[in-house]
């Protein structure tokens, strides 16, 4: 693991992470926190193609906001998920997390390849590299709060 790499290196926390560790807000267990991660890094490595869902008029206010210092706010419903939880894709958590680093790992690896590539994300629309990478630090940080292992 390229630990020069911000978002790998925040990965380390995920050792602070196991099946029981309980969320502070919200209704994900640490383990749907991990598929939710991602299935948002596959949209940001070339993978996953979700299309956004606001129109693109308010487009540069939520970048605004992206590119902002203020933090996610919690219990936010994502439009995509809705209410519910999905349901559950990888065997276990220790399984769902060796996959969020892999996908990580290609995250890194797409914008070496392509550095000038800009993806869709489903809430702030095209997103160049370096907005990808805020959008990752603040929703890795927030959902790492979540579950209070961001320290």
């Amino acid at each position: 693991m390229n630990l020069n790499r911000p978002l790998l290196r925040k990965l380390e926390y995920l050792n602070n992470l196991n099946k029981d560790t309980r969320q502070l807000w919200g209704k994900m267990s640490a383990q749907h926190m991990i598929e939710h991660l991602i299935l948002a890094v596959r949209t940001s490595n070339g993978k996953l193609n979700i299309g956004c869902f606001n129109p693109p008029e308010k487009i540069p206010t939520l970048k605004r906001f992206l590119m902002s210092g203020r933090p996610l706010p919690k219990e936010f419903i994502n439009p995509l998920i809705g209410e519910s939880l999905m349901p559950l894709e990888y065997e276990n958590l220790e399984e769902a997390k060796s996959v969020l680093v892999k996908e990580v790992e290609d995250y890194y690896k797409y914008f070496e390849e392509y550095p000038d590539a800009s993806l869709v994300n489903p809430t702030f629309g095209e997103l160049n590299k370096n907005e990808w990478d805020v959008f990752h630090e603040k929703h890795f940080t927030h959902h790492f709060g979540q579950f209070g292992i961001n320290q």
